[in-house]
């Protein structure tokens, strides 16, 4: 069995690192460059920071900031938000990031997945979906949850990774800021469907919830923001408490 990741999620708006509930409701959670040097110094396995207001705003991820963090970590960091073409990845991957994270642009543009892919290789791809379970069906949604994609999401996810995706980012809009638990039947359904890595997001609120993703949704990897951000959970007791359920983690 591959050990199970925990990743933390750096939203970042205006420089600042924010978290939302439901994708809305924005309050700021701290220094993003402070922040991620604390996650790799406390464990976590990769970092994710998403600016989370570039697809959005029309404008291209501050590539000054993500080399800041770089330089402050030791462990895989991707970078998503306002990526439209291949030169926004290669300058992301320059400025230091080891993959990239696409959303809004991958739906719009499929073929772009493969495009950074095949100059790149498919593990510096993550397809990040945010879906919402609306009358049975979980609808994909871009430009940070607010327009409907007109996509499914098990069938966008299949799609990304004959595009060539390296990893799908799933959250659950519905799930996401509440603390309630992750999604695990949509995860389990997307880990059986797919043959690429499913990180789970959206709804961690205790490490039992981490848990019942790596057990119940098979998910390869759990990421949240503000139950690290705000000392809820610390890394290296949720790992402890991971290994006292028998799940692998690094």
């Amino acid at each position: 069995m591959l050990a199970k990741r925990i990743i933390p999620c750096l939203d970042v708006k205006d420089g600042r690192t924010v978290k939302g509930v439901n994708f809305v409701n924005i309050i700021d959670a701290g220094n993003p460059v402070e922040l991620a040097a604390q996650y790799a110094g406390s464990g976590a396995d990769e970092l994710l920071f998403l600016d989370i207001t570039a697809s959005h705003e029309k404008r291209s991820t501050i590539t000054a900031l993500v080399m800041k963090v770089a330089k402050e970590i030791n462990i895989p960091f991707t970078v998503g938000g306002g990526i439209s073409s291949v030169e926004d990845a290669a300058a992301l991957l320059k400025a230091g990031a080891d993959k990239v994270s696409l959303n809004s642009a991958a739906i719009l543009r499929p073929s772009l997945i493969g495009e950074i892919a095949d100059r790149f290789g498919s593990q510096c791809v993550v397809v990040a979906i945010d879906a919402r379970l609306q009358d049975n069906r979980w609808e994909v949604f871009l430009n940070g949850g607010r327009i409907p994609a007109g996509k499914e999401l098990f069938q966008w996810a299949k799609e990304a990774e004959n595009l060539g995706a390296g990893e799908i980012l799933f959250t659950s809009m519905n799930h996401d800021g509440t603390k309630s638990g992750f999604a695990n039947d949509a995860l389990k359904t997307l880990s059986e469907l797919i043959n690429i890595p499913v990180i789970a997001s959206g709804g961690a609120g205790d490490m039992q919830h981490f848990a019942d993703a790596f057990l119940l949704g098979n998910a390869d990897a759990a990421l949240a923001a503000s139950v690290f951000h705000y000392g809820l959970i610390a890394i290296p007791d949720l790992k402890s408490y991971l290994k006292t359920k028998n799940i692998v983690v690094r």
